[in-house]
């Protein structure tokens, strides 16, 4: 549509610019002659012929103005030529030129079509001005005609734009009803045009937005001041056309007043108001998404609980509210116990079901006032404004924790989650919200040090205890950076051959202040803090250069086995980072034993077991550490590519002259030679428990009874000691007390 009009009007430009074409028709060549010096002025183009012929062939090929058509011709009379213009309806003016002073002939002429009648050669003075005045009402009609195109041609391209409008446009009489609206109409709120045209505009208008809608109509301002965009909700006629909650449309409603100008230069207040016209938008999807991104801004995505922007701001509006009114306010931080087992066993998507779960029955301990949020991970938060007493906090932390008895379902199995909640009051353990939850979070890990599943209010002792943490943090990073870490080695012996086979590596930190601490103390840390990559990479380099070393001396036959935690199995490049230790030192692959949770045997990922059977097809040994401790499955260890299972110490701390009672050691037997896998048990402290253990078919152990875990130097002193005097097999109480005396 657009594309014609633009040719339309480029045409009709092109019409305006040509030059007016005069057609001299006369077969005397003086009378042409004279006609064109008298007719010859700028804008006009002179055309002659001396036959009807000739003219009907211009005539044919090109648009001419005037025609000066003499009545007798050598071949066709004028007449004929006027009937020939007439049947083919080619728009031009004649002017009839003839010597002939009949009166019938000028009838016969005028009847055919002529404007005029000139007789020659008497009349041809007066030519020039009849010619000038018929060529003055061409031009008249010619811009009438561009002029009635254009607007007809305008009218069709806005009707078209209006009716193709994705908005409803409308009008309305001074009175408000309609007397337009374009057919968007029926497809936004489903009214024909009929229904509406003739009705006032409050028909679709909300009515709780009437008052608004009134307002905009009755303002009658038509400057700077006048209102130009109101939202009103607009009513459909039938609830089937649009599918929204509330089943309204909202509008952008654009509206200006119409005036009746007086055309007498009386002043603007005399103009009289003749209605409105205006735009509706739909902005219903707008407004939802507006909705949207707002309740994600102060939501969180996975519990649609609110997030910890929300949850500050209701709480130091809270403050400010109490610090009016007086009383007290309960800020309770609440971490979830062993979280992190279902991430590792299940994978994240149980985990986060088991937060959502969590969360709806969190829901169910607090009141309507209360309010509920999610800081982030399996942490949350709980306001309780209007407190009489700090302790009424208690009464929402016991009910946590007795909802939180009856177990979750996680991937199908139930799951015991325990929580470790803290307790901040305002304004005794603070005046600010972040110090709020600062100290809700350090009684929150006070509960988790002292045993977890519990709660407590904050105090001032705990603070320093807090410090304490965060102190222990920074120096744990400069610990990497510092190398304070050192190797320890617990002897490995394998009762068959007599001999130390291997050595199980334990990283120590040399703290400045603390002195030597166990990983106990920072392992955890370390993986929160996201250092734990680093220390494996030191662990391996280390153990691996220090075996480089005791096979340079002739110790060829011993392997080393290193924990490797299961976060490093979220990384892409675990594999080759262990292997080019290995590399690094020019290692063979089956001196390295890694030694791997049961909780990494559980998470039943392809991605983990594809990692270990490339470690396996390497010539790497993998080991289960602490086996029988978790909630692991024979499927599980049939899935995975292991070499080694070790025997928890806790189930050979059982084994004494009063409890011999072995049916999980001897389970944890039977299955290691079920799957064909090597047995190895540790935590071996007397010699009772070593010679049932070795009744009961398990030869390879280590533990307090053969040596502690010791500096590599002393390791080294005791495995040149036990090159020299092997074991008895006979196992008596004075050899295996040998190994007691060198380790002491």
């Amino acid at each position: 549509m657009i594309n014609k009009t633009r040719a339309y009007l480029e045409a009709a430009d092109e019409w305006q610019q040509t030059p007016q074409r005069i057609l001299i028709v006369d077969d005397e060549p003086r009378i042409r002659s004279s006609l064109r010096l008298l007719l010859e002025a700028d804008g006009r183009q002179i055309l002659e012929s001396a036959t009807g012929g000739g003219a009907l062939t211009i005539l044919k090929s090109q648009d001419v103005e005037l025609i000066l058509l003499d009545v007798n011709l050598p071949d066709i009379s004028g007449l004929e030529v006027m009937e020939w213009i007439a049947s083919n309806h080619i728009l031009t003016s004649v002017i009839m030129v003839s010597a002939d002073s009949h009166i019938d002939t000028a009838i016969r002429a005028t009847r055919s079509g002529a404007v005029d009648f000139v007789r020659k050669p008497q009349e041809l003075d007066k030519i020039e001005h009849k010619v000038a005045n018929i060529l003055q009402r061409r031009s008249l009609e010619r811009r009438h005609v561009l002029m009635t195109a254009r607007l007809e041609q305008s009218e069709r391209l806005h009707r078209f734009l209006v009716e193709s409008s994705p908005d409803l446009i409308y009008t309305l009489d001074h009175e408000g009803r309609f007397i337009f609206v374009n057919s968007r109409v029926e497809s936004l709120l489903g009214y024909s045009r009929d229904e509406l045209i003739g009705n006032y505009y409050t028909l679709i208008v909300h009515e709780e937005d009437l008052e608004h809608a009134i307002y905009a109509f009755t303002e009658r301002r038509s400057d700077d001041r006048a209102t130009s965009n109101i939202e009103i909700r607009l009513k459909c006629k039938d609830n089937h056309y649009r599918h929204f909650e509330s089943r309204y449309i909202v509008a952008m409603l654009s509206a200006m007043g119409i005036y009746d100008t007086p055309d007498n230069g009386e002043e603007e207040q005399t103009r009289r108001f003749m209605g409105t016209y205006g735009v509706a938008r739909d902005v219903t999807e707008r407004k939802l998404a507006e909705e949207t991104i707002s309740f994600q801004a102060l939501h969180d995505h996975l519990t649609h609980l609110p997030n910890r922007r929300l949850f500050k701001d209701r709480l130091e509006l809270a403050m400010a509210q109490t610090v009016r009114k007086g009383g007290g306010i309960g800020v309770m931080f609440i971490d979830l116990d062993r979280f992190k087992l279902v991430n590792d066993t299940y994978g994240h998507a149980e985990g986060d079901e088991l937060l959502k779960s969590v969360a709806q029955r969190l829901l169910r301990c607090v009141r309507t006032s209360d309010t509920l949020a999610r800081q982030g991970g399996d942490e949350f938060t709980i306001l309780l404004p209007d407190l009489v007493h700090a302790e009424d906090a208690t009464l929402i932390a016991k009910k946590i924790l007795e909802l939180f008895a009856t177990p979750f379902i996680v991937a199908g199995q139930e799951f015991r989650a325990t929580a470790s909640i803290g307790i901040s009051v305002f304004p005794r353990d603070g005046e600010t919200a972040e110090l709020l939850l600062k100290n809700a979070d350090i009684a929150m890990y006070k509960v988790k040090s002292s045993g977890k599943n519990g709660y407590t209010f904050f105090t001032r002792e705990m603070n320093s205890s807090y410090q304490e943490r965060i102190s222990l943090e920074n120096e744990l990073h400069q610990a990497i950076q510092n190398c304070e870490f050192e190797l320890h080695y617990q002897p490995q012996v394998n009762l068959i051959s007599n001999r130390i086979v291997g050595v199980e590596a334990l990283i120590r930190w040399r703290h400045p202040l603390h002195g030597l601490l166990n990983p106990s103390s920072f392992i955890d840390m370390a993986e929160e803090l996201g250092l734990i990559n680093s220390i494996t990479d030191w662990v391996l380099g280390e153990a691996c250069r220090q075996l480089v070393r005791w096979r340079a001396t002739g110790l060829n036959e011993l392997r080393v086995a290193v924990n490797v935690s299961p976060q490093e199995f979220n990384n892409d490049d675990v594999v080759e980072r262990i292997v080019s230790q290995l590399n690094r030192y020019n290692l063979p692959e089956e001196v390295l034993d890694i030694e791997i949770t049961e909780n990494l045997l559980m998470h039943d990922d392809s991605g983990v077991i594809d990692k270990l059977r490339r470690l396996r097809e390497r010539g790497i040994r993998i080991s289960i550490d602490d086996f029988g401790t978790r909630y692991s499955s024979l499927n599980y260890l049939r899935r995975f590519p292991v070499n080694t299972i070790k025997i928890d110490k806790s189930f050979i701390r059982d084994l004494d002259e009063h409890h011999s009672s072995t049916p999980i050691i001897n389970a944890i037997i039977g299955i290691a030679r079920g799957f064909g896998l090597h047995l190895l048990a540790e935590g071996v402290e007397t010699n009772y428990q070593l010679r049932k253990l070795q009744e009961l078919g398990c030869d390879e152990m280590q533990g307090f009874f053969f040596s502690k875990p010791l500096p590599a130097d002393e390791v080294e002193r005791l495995l040149r000691d036990s090159e020299k005097r092997p074991v008895s097999n006979h196992y008596t109480q004075q050899t295996l007390s040998y190994y007691a005396d060198v380790t002491a």
